[in-house]
């Protein structure tokens, strides 16, 4: 068996996987110009918003395996558990933690009209929508499906 770390960087579900989280990455930034009329490059690593790059990750990956050792794989299986895994907690536990930091700021914000309290906010964004999930795995399993076909033609 060979173990050279470099291979992973010949492996076509590696770049799925990175395709994936960067197209997320710069349909947010685009969104976010368009919104705005601002490049803000944060959006390319930002956690929330539309879509999921964690779901475009995972997905990309997933897919990916699935095209390349088949969707009855072992491979594939645990693929698409880690996938499983990411999306649910993004719509959901993220989620209500960013719901949680609304809240708190809202709180802190009541305080401190009355009282001298730190300004210091939490971050809101950190999950995602059920939708922003479900866009990020279009992202992720169109960029794998693309890749796949440009390097192997299926």
């Amino acid at each position: 068996m060979h173990y050279a770390v470099g291979d992973m960087f010949k492996n076509v579900s590696f770049w799925s996987a990175v395709i994936g989280w960067t197209a997320a990455g710069l349909l947010k930034t685009a969104g976010n110009l368009r919104r705005t009329g601002k490049i803000d490059f944060q959006y390319l690593t930002s956690l929330g918003g539309m879509p999921s790059a964690h779901s475009a990750m995972v997905s990309g990956l997933a897919v990916s395996v699935g095209l390349n050792d088949g969707f009855g794989s072992t491979g594939f299986v645990v693929a698409l558990a880690l996938a499983l895994i990411v999306m649910f907690d993004a719509s959901t536990v993220r989620r209500a933690t960013g719901q949680q930091a609304r809240l708190l700021n809202q709180i802190v914000d009541e305080l401190f009209k009355a009282h001298h309290l730190s300004e210091q906010k939490l971050k809101e964004l950190l999950g995602h929508t059920r939708i922003e999930v479900a866009a990020g795995m279009l992202v992720g399993a169109t960029g794998a499906v693309l890749l796949n076909l440009a390097v192997h033609g299926r």
